[in-house]
């Protein structure tokens, strides 16, 4: 698998977890409801070190690119972060309204942010930064 097909299936990964937690909330299991909402924040949160730590850095020193694609991702994770925390607040409010709301404003959210690092940002780092495959390998295993 290459790094680009690495990143990318992080992503579904995260998709199904999300898919999980609905499956939870709608059948009012807030214990699995919880623990897989954990399990999603803390993917997504490694998933976001790794591209904020490394990959970003790497591509705004590679290409002088500071306030570009970067700066909109860091933007959306932002978003995506207090989303999850709302979703969080929900579960132990045990309001499943309030939580599908939030999912499905994830959801979105993460479909148009996902939809433009696979699409765009990850091939402009192929293209730019020296060693992207390792990088992005060594980050995804650790």
């Amino acid at each position: 698998m290459n790094a680009i097909a690495c990143l990318t299936q992080q992503h579904r990964d995260c998709d199904a977890i999300l898919a999980q937690a609905e499956q939870a909330v709608r059948h009012g299991d807030w214990t699995s409801a919880g623990q897989t909402c954990l399990r999603l924040a803390t993917d997504l949160e490694q998933h976001f070190q790794l591209e904020e730590l490394q990959l970003f850095p790497a591509f705004e020193a590679a290409t002088g690119m500071y306030s570009g694609p970067t700066a909109v991702m860091r933007q959306e994770h932002q978003q995506i972060r207090q989303l999850l925390q709302d979703m969080d607040d929900a579960v132990h409010a045990t309001d499943a309204s309030a939580w599908l709301g939030h999912a499905e404003t994830l959801l979105i959210l993460t479909q148009q942010h996902n939809m433009k690092e696979e699409n765009i940002l990850y091939p402009m780092c192929s293209q730019h930064i020296a060693g992207f495959e390792q990088m992005v390998m060594a980050g995804a295993s650790a």
